[in-house]
């Protein structure tokens, strides 16, 4: 098995920005659609609020790698089993969902990394080759594994510095919608109480030296434009189905006219 240098990782840790997008759909073929339109730098695998299993996960990821892009996974929780077995399927990348406190960001920490620096146990499975590459992946994984916390509540903005003192951690990333559920206005995104959370997010991760994050789950171009020009080095547009959503939306006023303009002719 071939390990790729993770240029996501790469340009991180060097200011650079990276952008991706949302898998939520089970399905092969849309990730082979989204690999193929290379617009993207990576592609994060939700196995938090999707019904995509673990099988399909490491099919994902087959196919993400193959066409050169690399392969994140959101995990469902920061539960030791739950990421041992998503590591096991070869993943460039693990997010980390609603770390609120250091502790937790710490429990993540060892709950990825091997022994001394962790607790995660030992496999042999794609990862590692199918068990024929155990060494090369334990070298690999030292410099190539990227680990991203998801900021999700307000509780994580108060505790942000000591969340981020962690230099296994990579990244972090906004989850807005959480956190703005966290803030009693879910959904309201431009609400001044999550605009107030996001500029202390951004002011802390930048006193702190670490790149932030966001998700924008829908086309938005100024928005991304916006982020971008804040700061934000990991960013993650649209995701697939509601990419699909939209293209259809946007067809059925063209469908509906073309319609009516039939009707009329009759």
């Amino acid at each position: 098995m071939k390990y790729l240098t993770n240029t996501v990782k790469e340009k991180l840790n060097t200011g650079q920005l990276v952008l991706g997008s949302w898998i939520s759909l089970p399905s092969l073929e849309s990730v082979e659609i989204m690999c193929m339109s290379q617009a993207f730098d990576f592609l994060v695998i939700d196995a938090e609020h999707s019904p995509i299993h673990l099988e399909t996960i490491q099919k994902m990821n087959m196919v993400i790698e193959g066409h050169g892009i690399f392969p994140f996974v959101r995990v469902s929780n920061n539960d030791p089993v739950t990421i041992k077995r998503t590591l096991e399927t070869g993943c460039y990348g693990i997010i980390v969902p609603d770390i609120s406190s250091k502790y937790e960001a710490q429990a993540s920490i060892k709950n990825i990394l091997y022994k001394p620096k962790g607790n995660r146990g030992v496999g042999l499975s794609r990862a590692q080759g199918y068990g024929m590459n155990f060494g090369d992946y334990l070298s690999w994984l030292e410099h190539n594994l990227c680990i991203i916390v998801q900021i999700e509540d307000i509780h994580a903005i108060q505790n942000l510095r000591e969340i981020l003192d962690n230099d296994s951690i990579d990244a972090s990333m906004i989850g807005p919608y959480d956190l703005s559920a966290s803030l009693g206005c879910a959904g309201d995104l431009s609400n001044d109480r999550v605009i107030g959370a996001l500029e202390e997010y951004e002011s802390v991760s930048t006193e702190m030296n670490k790149p932030y994050g966001y998700h924008i789950t829908h086309s938005n171009e100024g928005l991304l434009r916006d982020k971008s020009s804040k700061g934000y080095s990991f960013l993650v547009y649209g995701v697939d189905q509601i990419m699909l959503a939209e293209k259809c939306e946007q067809s059925r006023s063209a469908i509906n006219e073309i319609r009516r303009d039939h009707s009329c002719e009759i």
